[in-house]
């Protein structure tokens, strides 16, 4: 059902952000979101500084976060039709939003037209990203930016990106933030490694340079111990393209334990070097992190995982681009982080959010405790 008259929400706007928000308990309804709204019910107000369309939006926005699309598309059709011209901009870009959201081609043609009359100027283009895609899409790549210490402590870790580059065929893995390792660290990572080339997963590596400097000064020649370390030290040399430091770290590990090292292997450098570039934007890209797809349920586990990714950061730009709906719960779960993190000093930026997903997180007074800004 549609919420409270527009009208009676239009005059109630701008008071604020109710404190009961930084409280709520999102995920105590176990998912169901009839029960969480009721729940909430009064705690939620909409801030747009006095905007006579605020309880359209809301009403929208709550809708499209449930599921509810034609609803939602309803509500907003039926207010945009009796404008004058020039009016409510936002509320037509919700609409074009959730046309290519829910891959209404017509109705999103239909509408850009009558939006390119009323505000003179173009129309959003139909993007080809936001439009349904039948079946299954292939996941992303998945990236993993290790902490600063490869130990034992790694290993569910590397579990979870195991299982996600088996299913996306390919993994990008930074190791640019390690400062030390132990030998089980340094078995779980080259285990990790072979098992996915075993699996035929593309495997990115980033920092590898780093990796094999802070090992360096860790293995003492003429030592028998940590021989996996040594071995990962050879691994990570290969990947810089380093045969002179390779051939020295050889020699020292045939003297120390007595074996041929690992041998020199071309093909895996060539790789490596044609995807320089790629590497590059790689790293550039786990500098920041990316919500995607649609984020429903009691779980929000993404929105955890954005935690665990801002605890060691001040600034986190996510990149929502790909994110096509986050339901009433998660939204909560969301709001509740991000406060968290504006109360420990952090910034996060949520940015390329579409218009429906906009509206809700305005609802849900995220706008108040992270930069939103929205896509153009």
């Amino acid at each position: 059902m549609v919420g409270p008259s527009h009208k009676n929400k239009a005059a109630g706007a701008g008071k604020g952000p109710r404190s009961e928000l930084s409280t709520l308990d999102f995920g105590a309804a176990g998912g169901d979101v009839v029960r969480a709204l009721a729940e909430c019910a009064g705690k939620i107000e909409v801030q747009e500084g006095g905007d006579a369309f605020a309880g359209v939006a809301e009403d929208a926005a709550v809708l499209y976060a449930n599921g509810q699309n034609d609803l939602a598309a309803q509500v907003l059709a039926e207010f945009v039709d009796g404008l004058t011209p020039g009016q409510g901009e936002p509320l037509w870009l919700m609409l074009i939003d959730l046309y290519k959201l829910t891959g209404k081609r017509a109705e999103f043609d239909e509408q850009v037209i009558a939006y390119a009359r009323s505000f003179e100027k173009s129309p959003p283009p139909w993007d080809v990203a936001d439009a349904p895609v039948a079946g299954s899409a292939a996941p992303a790549a998945p990236a993993v930016a290790l902490g600063t210490a490869l130990t034992e402590q790694v290993a569910k870790q590397f579990d979870r990106v195991r299982e996600a580059a088996r299913k996306s065929g390919a993994v990008r893995i930074d190791l640019s933030r390690l400062r030390s390792a132990d030998e089980a660290g340094c078995t779980l990572l080259r285990t990790l490694i072979s098992d996915l080339k075993a699996a035929s997963v593309n495997i990115r590596l980033a920092g590898a340079s780093t990796v094999a400097n802070m090992l360096r000064g860790q293995v003492l020649a003429g030592r028998q111990e940590n021989q996996q370390m040594w071995l990962l030290l050879l691994d990570m040399l290969q990947q810089t393209d380093d045969i002179e430091r390779f051939e020295e770290v050889a020699l020292d590990y045939a003297i120390t334990f007595e074996e041929s090292p690992p041998s020199w292997e071309p093909a895996a450098v060539a790789e490596l070097a044609s995807t320089t570039a790629e590497l590059v934007s790689a790293v550039q890209m786990d500098d920041g992190f990316a919500l995607e797809g649609e984020i429903l349920g009691a779980n929000a586990e993404p929105v955890r995982k954005l935690a665990a990714f801002a605890a060691e950061r001040s600034r986190v730009d996510v990149d929502c681009a790909r994110l096509r709906r986050i339901d009433f719960v998660c939204a909560g779960a969301l709001f509740n982080v991000l406060a968290q993190l504006q109360g420990q000093g952090k910034l996060i930026v949520l940015k390329d959010v579409n218009a429906m997903v906009a509206a809700l997180l305005r609802v849900m007074g995220v706008d108040q405790v992270a930069r939103l800004q929205l896509r153009t």
